[in-house]
């Protein structure tokens, strides 16, 4: 089509995505690296900034073919973009540099050229203000990520690779995000939006028809992201640089498994007892696999007349074990356990596998992320703030229960659930426990949901908090589900919140029976009068629940992340 226009500049750019599709595919022949130096060349005659990734497309075609020269001579030219220009072109000049060390047998040349072009991305990323955009922008970086990876696995030792591993993992929640402006549009937008949804629910349930209040609601979608995508960012800055030797410090008793994808291997980094050591798990496609079929089970369990689904969903659980944790699981030790799983394994119930289920547990999106949570100060005012939202099928029973724990709890129920009421009082408080319904949006993370009495409660709305809730239980359906973007990034609800002030959470990763989760929340609560941390409380209270498949079910679907 572009060249019947005689629109060279966009058939050139067509050109070099219908090579990268094939590079993609598997394909690499010499009349491939012939016709991709072709379409570098014309796209550098245009001053084009993709000239550099046709060249590196070039060299790297070389290389898979074994024609080292041809490669060094493709990758020479793509490196001449380091010095300037766009932060794409620049860190594209590094990659191909990194690509020439490795080939010329130099492991500090390769580590050298990957921090070079992150830091790099570093810069570019704090520019910008969304976090969505912030972590899709990660993607740029996962070839360079991966190439340290693979150097200091084949040359170093476990803590180096542990280093590599932080260096490109959950860097959105490394800053807060910017926060919005006071932007009246904004607010107006966000106002409009929730109207909107809950007439279009309220329709729905009632069989109305939705078409037009769905449309106007994907309007108003498009209108909100645009505003917060156009937010400028702080100054560049790549922000917490993560220290192994800190990390090792904090841990005292506990253990810290990060888990490490290279060539799709899963490889355990367990850190504790003052050194990190490494041991290999099982393929990651299995893993993600095994990960979906107890996330049905868990689905199954949900619902009473399942129980016939528990030996199945706890040997899932077995196999996971082995998959994901291998030998590392008999080097736990006795005390607490944090997991830092990569954002392909974010759906998996940890609390199943069976060396973690009797164990104080703990999930982090990364060991940067757990660190800043654990040295992250309380409020001092100690505020308690309870929220039931409407529409649960228990009417959310706890609440009541739970506020007589606290003589000052602030209880927002009825009409008082409302958005703007709710921020209010969410800001700076010590602890929060929300019952409302959960709607998790994969399509749009940010836009994943509680549902309060005037609409939805999306995540951004809590990124205008100037500090959220130090503790906050989501006692709700699929608060934990989060979107994989980017490199290894996660958005939704629970990475919203860590960020902003909040060191702990506890939330359920995949749909639960209502009023199984009355007793753990219950039993939760009493576990935190007596001064344990949201780990340790949540333990006991999966302890302290009835044997049966349903409330087993529930009490492996919630975990706690952080540091709380």
């Amino acid at each position: 089509l572009f060249a019947g226009q005689r629109r060279t500049w966009w058939e050139t750019h067509a050109r070099l995505v219908l090579i990268e599709a094939r590079v993609a595919c598997g394909a690499a022949s010499g009349r491939l690296v012939q016709d991709t130096a072709a379409v570098a060349e014309k796209l550098a005659s245009f001053g084009a900034p993709a000239a550099p990734e046709a060249s590196l497309l070039a060299g790297r075609i070389a290389l898979a073919l074994g024609w080292t020269a041809d490669a060094e001579r493709h990758l020479a030219v793509a490196a001449r973009s380091r010095p300037g220009g766009p932060p794409l072109a620049r860190m594209t000049g590094w990659a191909a540099q990194a690509l020439r060390a490795r080939a010329a047998g130099s492991r500090r040349g390769v580590l050298e050229a990957c921090r070079r072009g992150l830091d790099v991305l570093d810069d570019h990323r704090m520019t910008l203000g969304a976090s969505e955009l912030r972590a899709r922008a990660t993607a740029q970086g996962a070839e360079l990520a991966a190439l340290a990876q693979q150097a200091s696995l084949a040359h170093g030792g476990p803590r180096r690779l542990l280093e590599w591993s932080e260096r490109w993992r959950a860097t959105v929640l490394s800053t807060p995000p910017t926060r919005p402006p006071a932007d009246p549009a904004l607010l107006t937008s966000l106002t409009a939006f929730r109207e909107i949804a809950s007439r279009a629910e309220d329709a729905r349930r009632q069989g109305r028809p939705v078409l037009a209040l769905e449309r106007e609601q994907r309007r108003l979608e498009r209108e909100i992201r645009s505003r917060t995508h156009h937010i400028r960012g702080s100054a560049p800055g790549g922000g917490d640089r993560f220290d192994p030797g800190r990390l090792l410090d904090r841990l005292g008793d506990a253990r810290l498994a990060e888990l490490a994808v290279l060539e799709g291997r899963v490889h355990i980094l367990l850190c504790g007892q003052g050194r990190v050591r490494r041991f290999e798990g099982g393929l990651l496609a299995e893993a993600v696999a095994e990960a979906e079929h107890v996330q049905a089970g868990l689905r199954r369990l949900a619902h009473p007349g399942a129980e016939g689904r528990l030996a199945v969903v706890e040997a899932a659980g077995r196999r996971l074990e082995e998959l994901l944790l291998g030998a590392a699981a008999d080097h736990l030790g006795s005390g607490p356990v944090v997991i830092v799983p990569p954002g392909a394994l974010h759906r998996v119930p940890w609390a199943l596998l069976p060396s973690l289920r009797e164990r104080v547990l703990s999930v982090s999106p990364s060991a940067g992320s757990w660190l800043r949570a654990r040295e992250t100060e309380p409020p001092p005012d100690g505020r308690h703030v309870l929220v039931r939202g409407p529409g649960l099928a228990t009417g959310g029973a706890e609440v009541p229960e739970v506020a007589g724990r606290y003589a000052t709890a602030r209880v927002l129920e009825y009409d008082d659930a409302q958005v703007p009421r709710v921020l209010d009082e969410l800001d700076g408080a010590a602890l929060a426990h929300i019952a409302a319904h959960g709607t998790f949006r994969a399509d749009s993370p940010l836009f994943s949901s509680l549902r309060m009495a005037d609409g939805p409660l999306i995540v951004h709305d809590f990124e205008r908090l100037a500090r959220s809730p130090y503790r906050i239980i989501l006692s709700s359906c699929d608060t934990a589900r989060l979107a994989s973007v980017g490199a290894d990034e996660l958005l939704g609800l629970v990475t919203a919140l860590l960020p902003l002030g909040t060191a702990g959470v506890v939330a359920s990763s995949a749909p639960v029976n209502d009023a199984a989760v009355v007793p753990l929340m219950l039993a939760l609560h009493k576990g935190l009068g007596a001064g344990l941390s949201l780990a340790e409380a949540l333990r006991d209270a999966r302890a302290a629940l009835p044997g049966d498949a349903v409330h087993q079910a529930t009490g492996w679907a919630f975990a706690a992340f952080g540091a709380a």
